[in-house]
């Protein structure tokens, strides 16, 4: 496919779609190496161990009592 088939072909895309079209053009420009690699790798198919549990559990209790922080607020107290 040429550019100037790829060009024709968005011309062709019904306006209530452009956004979709937008965000996905987007999404193949900006497609660096390492996600690209990610949106590719396996699933993880071995069982969580007792541990990843036990903390998935403990994120979960401190998102629910309100003990988080913003980005810019851990940055803040890592000194970044």
């Amino acid at each position: 496919m040429s550019r100037e088939d790829l060009h024709r072909l968005v011309n062709e895309i019904p306006d209530s779609e452009l956004n979709a079209a937008q965000r996905f053009l987007e999404f193949l420009r900006d497609v660096d190496p390492v996600r690209k690699a990610l949106a590719a790798a396996p699933v993880d198919d071995e069982p969580e161990t007792a541990e990843e549990i036990e903390g998935v559990e403990e994120a979960e209790a401190d998102i629910r009592a309100g003990r988080t922080m913003t980005t810019d607020e851990l940055r803040r107290e890592l000194g970044l």
